[in-house]
């Protein structure tokens, strides 16, 4: 094997197959990742042999074809300090790695590429396609609802759901639930599959900002993310994810509409003094044209005051302002609606107008 290419390149493709591979190996190669030279292109492959594989291509002037398993760690900060130029690499005798840079020599020991994992493949099917900036913006403001304890394992994922021309990611943990829903056109199927938070976090770092498609690919055990030379290969959880339909209340006896950013800003501000607490505990006081939010632990206490426009019943009512703070920081809606049934019932906010968003968020039982 043997290809000059650019160091930025390369560094950048390194980082992106990093995150595939995870601190707790299962197998001494799966500490490395593959580099193949063909075809004047490199192709670099990370996987944790679980739950996600991440290959990526860069162009290349590939002289020799052929293949290595490199160090992740070491042969990733040996590239990425190199000097912004063209790199050199060459793989000799026993898989050892010779890198040359302009006056820099570098040597690495890499292992044989026929231990390493074979790539998952998914039959050819019709890819649905929806824009990076837009799933982005679904992962981003959905993923923080995905359960971290493995006791139910299928609650560790998010539920994607396409169908009726749109695509929901919905995720919960027993104290909330997030559901983003975005339309889109032109799918001819219906398509429910439940992938890990691990994945769609990763994917939500590797996808850009622009309005450039992704193409996703429904296999019976696997998705790929396909984002032109990189592709993200995921396992889907097996199981039935909850009802979450059922969950979320259809009417309330106390609708709340307030600025975005004041209930955000007042909240942290509570929230100050609600973490010396066991629950993290904050109390909303809804009073006709006024929301009050207190805290009151050891070491002090806080009000404040927001105006609202109420619509029902007037309410007392407190949260884990952690949980309520979590929803809040994904907002990029300038208002925002609380729907309210009881004060044991969960709060539910919604957009002003559409469906584009609905979060659920469990309150604390207060006790006199």
């Amino acid at each position: 094997m043997k290809f000059k290419c650019n160091q930025k390149n390369l560094a950048s493709a390194i980082s992106t197959i990093q995150r595939a591979i995870s601190s707790r190996i299962t197998l001494p190669i799966l500490e490395g990742f593959l580099i193949e030279a063909k075809d004047n292109m490199v192709r670099l492959v990370g996987t944790d042999l679980d739950l996600i594989t991440i290959q990526t291509f860069i162009s290349a002037e590939v002289t020799e074809e052929g293949s290595v398993v490199m160090p992740s760690r070491v042969f990733g900060d040996v590239v990425r300090k190199l000097p912004e130029a063209d790199i050199d690499v060459q793989l000799g005798e026993r898989f050892q790695v010779d890198i040359k840079c302009q006056s820099t020599f570098i040597t690495v020991q890499g292992l044989d590429p026929n231990e390493y994992p074979e790539v998952q493949q998914i039959e050819d099917k019709q890819p649905i396609q929806i824009q990076q900036d837009t799933l982005r913006s679904m992962i981003q403001q959905s993923i923080f609802a995905v359960a971290s304890d493995e006791t139910r394992p299928v609650l560790t994922g998010a539920l994607i759901e396409i169908q009726n021309d749109s695509i929901n990611i919905v995720c919960l943990d027993g104290y909330r639930l997030a559901l983003r829903k975005e339309h889109l056109p032109d799918v001819t199927e219906d398509i429910s599959m439940i992938v890990p938070g691990k994945a769609l976090n990763e994917i939500s770092r590797i996808l850009s900002e622009d309005e450039t498609n992704v193409n996703i690919i429904v296999g019976d055990k696997h998705v790929i993310f396909d984002i032109g030379h990189t592709q993200i290969i995921s396992r889907l959880l097996e199981g039935d994810f909850v009802n979450y339909r059922q969950i979320i209340p259809q009417e309330y006896k106390t609708r709340v509409k307030l600025d975005t950013l004041l209930l955000h800003q007042s909240i942290e501000r509570a929230s100050l003094m609600a973490r010396e607490l066991e629950n993290n505990l904050i109390k909303l006081n809804i009073q006709d044209d006024k929301l009050i939010i207190t805290s009151n632990s050891e070491i002090g206490k806080i009000y404040e005051e927001i105006p609202i426009v109420l619509e029902g019943k007037n309410l007392e009512i407190a949260f884990n302002a952690r949980y309520m703070l979590d929803v809040l920081k994904v907002m990029k809606d300038e208002e925002i609606c609380l729907d309210f049934t009881t004060n044991v019932s969960p709060c539910i906010i919604r957009p002003i107008e559409g469906e584009e968003f609905c979060y659920l968020v469990l309150p604390v039982r207060l006790y006199n």
